[in-house]
């Protein structure tokens, strides 16, 4: 079993020697930060895909206001005009956008084909990005400045939909060799102008932006998993923000640096459903037996998460009211059955710094329960491959419910369908299938979250992933000088064209 510091233990010399080199080698870090200077921003994930906008990395760029699709969302989960001004609903499945007067960070214009390149390209993408795991779209040049989308099927959450990181527009110059390089062909308040592998980023202002210029000139930004180093380097004055700031350095930093906000977010361990122990649901049964939810959040979390209702958390503030009652449920194996089962492997990441103490209580609860396991953490930039091909028989993984359209539908289909494109639990249930489709083809927004919550209990029922915890974010920054940094539950914005220091 993998040996973890103590919650309370010192910050590691070597990790912050580390990062303090970084912070002043990815380009203008040297500046200073006071009257609007550069922002220094730490944050926990390296690029995965090399920027790629067709995977988690898109995420990053949203976060550091790079990139920019039709349109946005606000923190009620409505869709609001970006580089579409208006749109229309045509009939069930078309749709036209009318785009703003706007260029890309390469002084090229923004148009209809440039939109229709970009949506096209997104859905020839491998891995399909997630927001399309449930729709198949095309899009069409009407003429320069519309654009006319036609969904196979009714879509009522196209708008949602197309906010989504990875639909982002990007000029025809990022298509070139066949790799798509969002770096100076984005349209967001920061052009991104230099990346270091997986260690740093150089953003500097779009001065040719559409809306508000940005207010800083600026932003040098490092990968750092640890999130200890994280937390220290924010302490000492070597950054200006920490994306996700580890519970154990919240109380050390003090209220004015931590920023503590709910999320979507639900942390869960999926199960194999295909291969391996867990493709038995009388095994899966007696894992979902055997976790204790309340002992997660109180040793790991010291009370800042809450305790696991459901795939959908505090987070999705409806979902209470709707939930129903999971269906269809195994009965779990007996601890005899389960202790002559073969050895498990359980993995997780480090990017998210609480996940390695969840995995060690929950191996515990399994070993309780009779099960060996074997843990696996690494980065995540390590892990994703094999956790999509399903070579681990049980995965914990933080997972943004609203991320993808700010409806859960997206990540239902996703994760839990026959053809979901992040479906870590291997699970293809026709009842599962069924129900996500129910639920997408519904326009009402009462009858949609009621059938939500019942794929959800199908999900449930056939134990594809026990819920663990409900997160709540925590962002750290010094409040006292620095303005303007995004607490966004949906998780897709951090830096904005108003952060600055103050």
């Amino acid at each position: 079993m993998p040996m973890f510091r103590s919650r309370r233990s010192p910050v590691p010399v070597i990790a912050t020697a580390l990062l303090l080199p970084l912070a002043a080698c990815s380009g203008g870090g040297g500046e200073a930060s006071e009257g609007g200077g550069r922002l220094r921003v730490v944050m926990a994930f390296p690029p995965a895909q090399a920027m790629s906008p067709y995977g988690d990395d898109a995420v990053t760029l949203s976060r550091l206001a790079v990139i920019e699709g039709l349109t946005t969302l606000d923190r009620n989960g409505t869709p609001r005009p970006a580089l579409a001004a208006s749109w229309k609903r045509d009939n069930a499945t078309t749709w036209t956008f009318t785009l703003r007067d706007a260029d890309f960070q390469d002084g090229t214009t923004v148009d209809a084909d440039a939109v229709v390149r970009s949506l096209t390209a997104a859905g020839k993408a491998s891995p399909l990005p997630r927001a399309l795991s449930d729709v198949t779209l095309r899009a069409t040049a009407t003429d320069a400045d519309t654009v006319r989308i036609v969904t196979e099927d009714a879509d009522p959450l196209l708008p949602q939909r197309l906010a989504g990181p990875s639909l982002t527009i990007l000029s025809a110059g990022a298509y070139q060799g066949g790799k798509v390089n969002p770096a100076g062909h984005a349209t967001g308040p920061f052009t991104l102008t230099g990346v270091k592998g997986a260690v740093a980023a150089t953003l500097e202002r779009n001065t040719g932006y559409w809306g508000d210029k940005a207010k800083s000139p600026g932003v040098d930004v490092t990968f750092v998993a640890d999130g200890t180093a994280r937390a220290n380097a924010l302490r000492t004055d070597a950054v200006d923000v920490a994306e996700y700031v580890p519970i154990s350095q919240a109380s050390l930093l003090g209220d004015g640096f931590v920023h503590e906000f709910p999320s979507a977010r639900t942390n869960g361990l999926s199960l194999n459903t295909r291969h391996g122990v867990f493709a038995d649901p009388a095994m899966r049964a007696a894992a979902r037996e055997a976790i204790d939810s309340k002992a997660l959040v109180d040793g790991v979390y010291e009370g800042r998460a809450d305790t696991a209702q459901g795939l959908l958390g505090p987070g999705v503030p409806w979902a209470a009211k709707d939930r129903t009652a999971p269906t269809s449920r195994a009965k779990a194996a007996g601890q005899d059955e389960v202790a002559k089962t073969k050895e498990i492997v359980l993995a997780t990441y480090t990017n998210r710094p609480e996940l390695p103490e969840v995995a060690t209580i929950v191996q515990q609860q399994l070993e309780k329960r009779g099960f060996t396991v074997k843990q696996v953490v690494r980065d995540y930039a390590q892990l994703e491959a094999d956790a999509l091909a399903g070579r681990y028989d049980a995965f914990i993984q933080a997972r943004n419910t609203l991320l993808d359209t700010a409806d859960p539908v997206s990540y239902l289909a996703s994760d839990f369908t026959c053809d979901g494109t992040f479906n870590i639990s291997q699970l293809c249930d026709p009842r599962v299938d069924a129900a996500v489709t129910e639920a997408a083809s519904l326009a009402g927004t009462e009858e949609r979250h009621r059938a939500e919550t019942t794929a959800e209990a199908a999900v449930l029922g056939a134990d594809a992933l026990v819920p663990l915890v409900h997160e709540r974010f925590v962002q750290g920054y010094d409040d006292a000088r620095v303005e303007g940094v995004a607490l966004d539950p949906m998780e897709r914005t951090l830096i904005t064209a108003d952060t600055r220091i103050g």
